[in-house]
């Protein structure tokens, strides 16, 4: 393991063909999510202009796809989904309008695949950032791993998932 210095946006400069995200938390505590989920739990709805939303991360995805870069994020989930699942698909189309493909997946199709550990981005195929989170989903700092191995694994994990879950367009929530 080793470059645990670069920063996300560094990663994605030296990406060329795909990012793929798996998630597979039912809540995260992201200090900088906490005020909009808190927000949204009282009745606030993001606005559909990305003048209110779009963020950094959105311009990385759109810059990222527009030079060929294939974005995939897929989210194992429990159903019923929790509170900030229920959030968190309620703004997935800010990802999808920067550039990202989603999928979802019910946690108990997910049951005969040979998940990793923690959630991931794997790079290219090559490079897997871990996201480390603490018992409470807030962020417990990122990995880098550069092990063929364990790529692979997180590779065929992913598209494992991907296979089974659905788009984000077609994914109701229970």
């Amino acid at each position: 393991m080793s470059r645990t210095d670069l920063a996300f946006t560094d990663l994605l400069a030296d990406t060329h063909h795909s990012a793929v995200h798996l998630e597979m938390r039912d809540s995260y505590g992201i200090g900088e999510e906490a005020a909009e989920f808190e927000r949204w739990r009282s009745g606030w709805r993001p606005d559909p202009d990305p003048a209110t939303w779009w963020n950094n991360f959105h311009t990385w995805v759109r810059d990222a796809t527009a030079r060929g870069v294939v974005f995939r994020r897929a989210r194992i989930v429990s159903e019923p989904v929790s509170p900030y699942i229920r959030y968190e698909h309620a703004c997935t189309f800010q990802n999808v309008a920067a550039g990202e493909l989603v999928r979802w997946l019910p946690r108990r199709r997910a049951s005969d695949i040979a998940l990793p550990g923690n959630d991931f981005w794997l790079f290219d195929g090559r490079l897997v950032m871990w996201n480390h989170f603490t018992g409470e989903g807030g962020s417990a700092g990122p990995e880098l791993d550069e092990r063929p191995d364990v790529a692979k694994l997180c590779g065929a994990a992913f598209d494992a998932v991907w296979e089974r879950a659905t788009p984000h367009e077609d994914y109701k929530i229970r």
